[in-house]
């Protein structure tokens, strides 16, 4: 875990310098286990996420824009009636567990002085959030409810008594000598590692490997030193907050965690670094629970398809017969004076062969050759009346997995409100049917909110993330002189630099947000198509975001996160 005791200090100590005596302006719960609390201190305005995620549990100052629900789940009501406009008197860890206490004042209702504690554990799947009125020690509510048949120990519940988890008395690294590591671990036993974690409060794996990397040849003249050597430099604050990328696998820690062998990138704070370590993650996830069924159903369409063009193409190679059949059937109407009713085959000349050679034409032997020769024609005309119903039926099954597979790519790169509007596209199309019908009339009669970027050189470029919002960026935003991009031949976003003019680098930094939101964001050297608005045509009845195009340029660029966050508004 990288989010371990020592990093809640350096978490609390980022936290203290800007918040300690700040007022809390409002509260937000844009998800169901997020809070997100505006706190106005040393004149400003900062956004604190604290997280009770089962997998992306933390707390943090933020910069991400998050989407508020129009309707406020009831624990984001009673945090704002009990701590809104409240003073931040302090904010600590507790000892060295991933446990850190908001202690807030203020005057409630009546105009009484109300203390109240707010109190983060970031414990797994186990994380919680929990709301405690400190005078009587009692939970008011929490972010999840946990009852004594689920822990013995104690129950999260409205009413009940603020319970600290048991404690694993393990001493506090801060405290440690030398002496007490010779004394506790055993160097002889070996996976000294797992002895620090086991010994010491607050030590995760990632820290006692890079104790034990750090101390080269590990024993009980190099493991000590290292230890309470890399113990000062957090307590002292001497930190490089990094996300190391090793092995396809992100991890982020107070400094280089040198054991992992990986690309390193430092930033200035920790919560920046979260920002950018969780950039997506936690979205991914939440989109994942909402969208499943969703994902499940394009996917199945598409799968469906495809299937059904392997049947036509095999029906379409049965129809290239035709010409056959009626050969067979002009020349056995040539030979009906040979045929006689209960032969299986006949042998005659075939006059359609130049080198005059003969034909073996198969009969029915319970049919007249007459009703034979019949046969034939019959089954000429209809071969021939299938091959253009079947290529017709290719092409519109074509079209049909060529749009879910679009909208599988949009599925992957969406939002939880993107996922919306794919639900209600789908809905529109005939594909499934609404859920709530006065919901989906008032989200059919908003306009789509489009993600906005800002290039270098200071111009707007406008990102479309599904079909809704491509086809009201393309068609209704757009001035006609401005630039459109899109990937070449390959599903992905609509993409407008709201320029009629751009430069060469505004043009290059657009083609990357086209390729980056689309099928190939894991690709290299992307071809994106770019022309001006005006040469861009949705053809009558085309599916949604669907378009043609003419005019274009291309540019091949490679999809760059980095650059994707620096551009994001």
């Amino acid at each position: 875990m990288s989010f371990d005791g020592l990093f809640t200090k350096a978490m609390v100590d980022e936290l203290v310098r800007s918040l300690k005596g700040g007022r809390i302006n409002k509260v937000h719960q844009p998800y169901k286990n997020e809070i997100i609390l505006t706190i106005r201190a040393n004149g400003v305005n900062q956004k604190l996420l604290l997280s009770a995620h089962p997998s992306y549990a933390r707390v943090q100052f933020t910069n991400e824009a998050y989407d508020n629900p129009s309707e406020a789940p009831m624990f984001c009501m009673l945090l704002r009636k009990h701590i809104e406009g409240y003073i931040l008197e302090d904010l600590y860890q507790v000892g060295t567990d991933r446990m850190i206490v908001l202690e807030i004042k203020g005057r409630n209702e009546i105009g009484d002085i109300s203390y109240k504690q707010l109190i983060i554990e970031i414990m797994g799947r186990h994380s919680n959030i929990v709301l405690v009125d400190k005078t009587r020690n009692v939970i008011l509510d929490s972010i999840k409810h946990v009852s004594f048949a689920v822990n013995s120990h104690r129950a999260i519940l409205p009413g009940q008594p603020y319970v600290f988890p048991p404690e694993q008395h393990k001493q506090n690294p801060f405290d440690c000598v030398e002496d007490d590591l010779l004394r506790k671990i055993d160097y002889n036993a070996g996976k000294i590692d797992r002895q620090l974690v086991e010994k010491y409060a607050g030590i995760s794996p990632l820290f006692a490997k890079e104790v034990i990397f750090q101390s080269g040849l590990a024993n009980r003249s190099t493991v000590p030193g290292t230890f309470i050597s890399m113990i000062k430099k957090v307590e002292s604050g001497d930190i490089f907050p990094s996300i190391i990328s090793s092995g396809g696998k992100d991890a982020f820690y107070l400094f280089p965690l040198e054991h992992l062998k990986g690309e390193i990138k430092t930033f200035p704070t920790l919560s920046e670094m979260l920002d950018r370590f969780y950039f997506g993650k936690a979205e991914r996830e939440r989109v994942k629970q909402q969208g499943n069924d969703i994902e499940r159903f394009i996917h199945n369409e598409k799968e469906k398809n495809e299937k059904k063009i392997d049947k036509l193409k095999a029906t379409l190679k049965e129809a290239e017969k035709a010409d056959q059949y009626q050969r067979f059937g002009e020349l056995l109407t040539a030979n009906l004076y040979a045929a006689k009713k209960g032969m299986r085959d006949i042998e005659v000349l075939d006059y359609y062969d130049e080198s005059g050679g003969t034909i073996l034409i198969p009969l029915d032997p319970r049919k007249t050759p007459s009703e034979n020769a019949q046969k034939y024609f019959s089954k000429y005309q209809k071969a021939k009346n299938a091959v253009e119903i079947v290529l017709e039926q290719i092409e519109i099954a074509q079209v049909e997995v060529s749009y879910f597979d679009n909208l599988l790519q949009q599925v992957q790169a969406a939002s939880p409100k993107d996922i919306q509007e794919i639900r209600e596209e789908l809905v529109e199309g005939g594909y499934i049917r609404e859920r709530q019908k006065k919901k989906l009339k008032k989200a059919q009669n908003a306009k789509p909110v489009l993600d906005h970027f800002l290039s270098t050189d200071g111009t707007d470029i406008i990102v479309g993330k599904n079909n809704k919002q491509n086809d009201y960026l393309t068609n209704k935003l757009a001035a006609r002189d401005e630039i459109w991009l899109h990937t070449k031949d390959i599903p992905g976003s609509h993409v407008v630099i709201r320029s009629k003019e751009p430069s060469d680098e505004t043009i290059r930094e657009a083609a990357v947000l086209a390729s980056y939101y689309s099928k190939a964001r894991n690709s290299s050297s992307v071809p994106v198509d770019f022309t001006r608005v005006r040469f861009v045509k949705k053809p009558s009845g085309a599916k949604p975001g669907f378009v043609i195009y003419d005019n274009q340029q291309t540019v091949y660029v490679t999809p760059d996160e980095e650059l994707v966050l620096k551009l994001k508004k």
